[in-house]
């Protein structure tokens, strides 16, 4: 049997047009498109869908609780272009042992992890 495999989030939002535009702007999904009325962002093999419900508020009020981490080439590059969409940051670009994190705050309160995990850190996973 084949095991179950995690490819796509559904990200609710009162306001998911500006959600999708600051996602975007902000990481470059190699697509973004309209399907069956759902904004789709592509990452790679994963598939982001951002959505509207009448059950979120405008604000995440846990945003701690799903942490977005997107596996980067080049950290400072992605930080970059993340500063020219505007960004806020809940922590900036650090160097941890060789690996660089840096957490995005989006515009409805979830955080957003960028990670350049070293060669070596890689090779202990």
């Amino acid at each position: 049997m084949r095991r179950p495999v995690l490819g796509s989030l559904l990200l609710s939002s009162t306001d998911p047009d500006r959600l999708r535009s600051w996602y975007a702007a902000a990481l470059d999904p190699e697509d973004n498109t309209d399907v069956n009325g759902y904004r789709l962002l592509k990452f790679g093999e994963f598939f982001l869908f951002i959505d509207t419900r009448a059950d979120v508020a405008d604000k995440n009020p846990e945003p701690g609780r799903v942490i977005l981490n997107f596996d980067v080439a080049d950290a400072r590059a992605i930080v970059a272009n993340m500063e020219r969409a505007g960004v806020q940051w809940l922590a900036e670009l650090e160097d941890r042992d060789g690996s660089l994190f840096a957490t995005a705050i989006d515009p409805d309160g979830n955080y957003v992890q960028i990670i350049q995990i070293s060669e070596e850190h890689r090779k202990g996973m």
